[in-house]
């Protein structure tokens, strides 16, 4: 079976090089032409001329992910269980699915992973070089991809590609998962819907991005949404959204268009909602003064608990500049940020929401003061003592917020 599929894909290519056809683009055409190839290749195998192909639909689904496609890769792009796959080494691949990760059979010599690599990079315009041993780049399927090259990695390419599956648009969505309760849904689907400011926090892996896109679907239809990434991950339901992501320098050194220019350029876009992705470095500065100017916004932050987010979004925007004091940044952040949805996941691995904290706008002694709405308690989200803030945002949108926190559900 592998000599006559690797003598197919030898003369499959050799047809798309003759008729000049692009597998990158002609996919129409690359997928007649390998139909073509195979049903002649039967008839000659059935005449004893080459090697038989015992099964045809896994000869054709073998030329084209390895013409079209990702070749060995494919079929972990194609599984629906998979949330991402990373090569360490060409001989250790590894896939994750729920949050576990898992050694696959899948064994890559060191010229195809760098075949891999060249031909997921053509449709994104970015490079990989000595120059720039780092790439990240958004793939056709909507994946994002990360490579790291040597003498930045001890030997081998690292290579991670990031599926978004995409289970959850709502927060109803989040609830049918289990990652959610329905009385915190309905919180923070008023929450949203009130104009209220909220940062996403939790660890790698903890489902941030889906947290947002479901956060995203509570955002009013009329409202003119910008979104700024380093890369396209989010998937909004909004009507109307503006989508812009990070570009890298050009061969020159030039061109680069970093995040904090695009959350600059987004206030010229008359946004009601701004969404800035994941924010890293100097960005939170920009973040901030944003989300102080009065536009309703939300962003996401890697950090173990939502205490630690908030005082991780009260250090970033001292990167920004020796002019910037946490005198300034500190209660900026407490007037800023509204509330706090931390996620993470459990023992399974399975995502879920661990905490969601309020902040009040009051700033003691350099410490921003938070209470809880809710948090796990034995596995279920449980309601305490806390209060949000600005009840007269969650009045003027028409709801009645003390029995929206204190309605049972189911």
């Amino acid at each position: 079976m592998a000599d006559g599929v690797a003598l197919l894909e030898g003369e499959v290519r050799e047809l798309i090089r003759r008729r000049g056809l692009d597998p990158g683009q002609d996919h129409g055409d690359v997928q007649t032409l390998i139909s073509e190839a195979v049903a002649d290749y039967d008839d000659r195998s059935l005449q004893g001329l080459v090697p038989r192909l015992p099964d045809l639909e896994v000869a054709v689904k073998s030329v084209r992910d390895a013409i079209v496609g990702l070749g060995a890769l494919q079929q972990h792009l194609d599984d629906p269980e998979v949330e991402e796959i990373w090569i360490n080494a060409p001989g250790q691949i590894f896939v994750s699915r729920r949050g576990r990760p898992e050694l696959t059979t899948t064994i890559l010599t060191g010229e195809q992973v760098h075949d891999l690599v060249e031909r997921m990079l053509r449709t994104s315009g970015r490079r990989l070089d000595l120059s720039t041993p780092f790439v990240d780049a958004t793939l056709p399927g909507g994946e994002r991809l990360h490579v790291v090259i040597p003498d930045i990695t001890r030997r081998h390419w690292a290579v991670n590609i990031r599926k978004f599956l995409v289970r959850s648009r709502t927060l109803a969505d989040l609830v049918a998962l289990g990652s959610l309760d329905e009385r915190a849904a309905a919180f923070l689907d008023a929450a949203v819907a009130s104009g209220l400011n909220i940062l996403v926090s939790g660890t790698t892996q903890a489902g941030k991005t889906t947290m947002i896109n479901s956060l995203a679907g509570s955002i009013p239809a009329r409202e003119h949404v910008i979104t700024c990434e380093e890369v396209f991950e989010l998937q909004l339901i909004c009507r109307d959204w503006v989508a812009m992501q990070c570009r890298q320098p050009n061969l020159e050194g030039t061109g680069e268009i970093p995040l904090r220019r695009l959350v600059k350029e987004a206030l010229r876009m008359r946004p009601d909602r701004l969404i800035v992705g994941e924010v890293r470095e100097a960005e939170a500065l920009d973040m901030l003064i944003a989300l102080n100017a009065g536009i309703p916004g939300a962003c996401t932050v890697h950090a173990n608990s939502a205490r630690d987010a908030v005082v991780k979004m009260s250090t970033l925007p001292l990167l920004a500049g020796e002019n910037i004091s946490a005198q300034f940044v500190v209660p900026t952040v407490a007037a800023a940020f509204d509330l706090v949805v931390h996620l993470d996941l459990d023992r399974q691995g399975h995502r879920q929401v661990a905490e969601i904290t309020a902040l009040s706008g009051r700033v003691e002694d350099g410490i921003i003061e938070v209470s809880e709405l809710f948090d796990r308690e034995d596995g279920a989200l449980v309601r305490r003592d806390g209060q949000p803030p600005h009840p007269d945002r969650f009045a003027a949108a028409g709801y009645d917020l003390p029995a929206l926190l204190e309605r049972r559900w189911g």
